[in-house]
């Protein structure tokens, strides 16, 4: 018996029936003794306010963030680096395996996050400010930028506003998608009607204008990641998983290698027609489902196998979009003076080589130092722009 513990009985709040707690009676405590039980404490006295001339308590601390999608983000958009470096040395069949390997999935992830992150997006007025100040004022400008840097380097003028260049094409697609979450959220079977338009999406021509093509292409990625819950990525944390997550990677690096001498680039880019391609319908029908498919296997194969916990570059996954705005300029110069169309660069060699200095870039554009920068322009505060919400 010198094992049992005691436990006086609960009383629920706002109980006024007599018993000990209000009698003063005392109980019998199994190891000798008595208790005599306290009375409750009325709420608002547990809540009392400081003494005047006390220091107030400090508040609890804020959650810390979890490093585990910073940690995805950074792998991805080093990625992003090293595949448009790689674009002047795809003749050298090592660094097409690289490119194709790469383009299969690293762009679907990140827009599979990005469903993810933004499955609360329209319940938080600063979230639906950004819609304005992280994707349509950065967009112009970084659109404005580039033209002008392409001009600088003796190309024709050329800027079209609706027609995202390059890589900008990111910020227009990622705002149509959070616009059409609403409609996403309110579907009984959001995935499958995803998956549908994305097949069909194929049978059209679909202009670039506004990253309408990209928008369908990588439509299913985004509605996938708006579905899933955290519960999702602690499955993927299981050892068989993991294991069977090497073997993904490894078998898709291998038909990458294979299928690099005579596979079209076209498909990876998850934007362009079956009529495009060269495909007949059924042909292409088969080639987005594989995609799809291959895609998909990637995506959660690199979700199982990055690190859960803290890592010396958690934090820069955090400005993971300074990197993806800002490393044209560098590889644009790089493309323009020929700097990557060295005879080595064409080569296994070249491909690691390349690899190692667009991760150096890729840290280097993370660095909160980057962010002092060029927050003015990347992430403009509007506050002026907006209506204060209504006290009611």
């Amino acid at each position: 018996m010198s094992d049992i513990k005691y436990s006086p009985p609960v009383h629920a709040p706002g109980d006024e029936s007599a018993g000990p707690a209000n009698t003063g009676a005392r109980w019998p405590l199994p190891g000798g003794g008595l208790f005599t039980p306290q009375p409750p404490v009325p709420q608002q006295a547990a809540q009392a306010q400081p003494v005047q001339g006390q220091e107030p308590q400090a508040e609890p601390p804020k959650r810390k963030r979890d490093p585990y999608l910073d940690n995805v983000k950074f792998v991805l958009i080093a990625l992003v680096v090293v595949g448009h470096s790689l674009v002047p040395t795809l003749d050298a069949h090592s660094n097409r395996a690289l490119y194709i390997f790469i383009y299969t999935f690293h762009m679907p992830l990140f827009v599979l996050i990005s469903g993810y992150l933004s499955r609360n997006f329209w319940n938080s007025n600063a979230k639906t400010n950004k819609l304005v100040d992280t994707f349509l004022v950065p967009y112009v400008i970084v659109e404005v930028g580039y033209a002008v840097l392409r001009y600088a380097l003796g190309q024709k003028w050329s800027l079209t506003i609706i027609d995202p260049a390059w890589l900008n094409w990111y910020l227009l697609a990622l705002l149509f998608w959070r616009l059409s979450t609403p409609v996403w959220k309110r579907m009984k079977f959001p995935v499958p009607v995803a998956i549908a338009i994305y097949l069909f999406a194929g049978f059209s021509e679909i202009s670039g204008d506004f990253s309408m093509d990209r928008f369908f292409g990588l439509l299913p990625f985004f509605v996938i990641g708006l579905v899933m819950q955290p519960e999702h990525f602690q499955m993927l944390d299981r050892l068989w998983i993991k294991i069977a997550a090497v073997f993904t990677i490894l078998s898709a690096a291998t038909v990458a290698i294979l299928i690099a001498p005579k596979a079209p680039l076209a498909p990876f880019y998850y934007k362009n027609s079956y009529e495009k391609m060269d495909l007949s319908w059924w042909m292409g029908l088969g080639v987005r489902t594989g995609l799809l498919i291959c895609g998909l296997a990637l995506c959660f194969a690199v979700l199982a196998l990055v690190p859960r916990g803290e890592t010396w570059y958690s934090d820069l996954g955090t400005r993971t979009l300074y990197c993806y705005l800002l490393h044209g300029i560098p590889v644009l110069i790089a493309k323009d003076q020929g700097w990557l169309n060295a005879p080595w660069l064409h080569g296994p060699l070249g491909a690691l080589a390349i690899s190692f200095s667009c991760f150096a870039l890729a840290i280097v554009l993370c660095l909160p130092e980057t962010r002092a920068i060029f927050k003015w322009v990347l992430e403009p505060r509007l506050t002026w722009l907006y209506r204060r919400p209504s006290r009611s």
